[in-house]
């Protein structure tokens, strides 16, 4: 007998600032994309070059609000100062054309505001400000069991509950 497909769906979400929810309030949330620096190795000898992990690049995303939130736009205001984001979510999960399971889905962000949004205004339209920020710490849950964390500023990069920088921190004194 076949196999059915499964298939998850992730299509909704609702961001939190700061422990407040910021239902209706946000259009889109366009979170970092974890990028490898890479470090090119060559050597006399080597057929070819190869690249090796060198760290994790910078980590930025971009908030686009549904309006002018004063309360809100005065934490983007302040650069000095990082905010704390969740995103959450509900993975669905469907087989045999029915939804089978339900499963929560959480990213812990810490961000920097980058820029503040004057905001695009055109007659009849609803105003379009997009914020973009900087991300220090970001943390990936899904169904309780952390399937990534980064904190850039304390060099803390796991993996499935893995620490993948261990040993470079021990092997440096930290």
């Amino acid at each position: 007998m076949a196999q059915k497909i499964k298939i998850n769906r992730l299509t909704n979400a609702n961001v939190y600032l700061d422990g407040g929810s910021m239902l209706g309030r946000v259009e889109s949330f366009n979170s970092p994309t974890v990028t490898a620096k890479m470090a090119e190795h060559k050597a006399l000898g080597m057929m070819g070059t190869v690249e090796y992990f060198a760290g994790i690049d910078k980590m930025e995303g971009t908030v686009k609000w549904t309006a002018y939130y004063g309360d809100v736009m005065r934490k983007f205001a302040n650069f000095f100062q990082p905010i704390r984001i969740q995103v959450r979510g509900s993975i669905e999960e469907y087989q045999g054309g029915g939804r089978t399971a339900q499963t929560p889905a959480v990213l812990f962000l810490t961000i920097q505001p980058k820029n503040f949004p004057g905001g695009n205004f055109v007659q009849h339209d609803n105003v379009e400000l997009e914020t973009s920020y900087g991300c220090t710490y970001m943390r990936l849950e899904v169904d309780g069991n952390v399937e990534m964390e980064i904190d850039v500023e304390a060099n803390i990069y796991k993996v499935n509950g893995e620490d993948m920088l261990a040993a470079y921190r021990q092997n440096l004194g930290i």
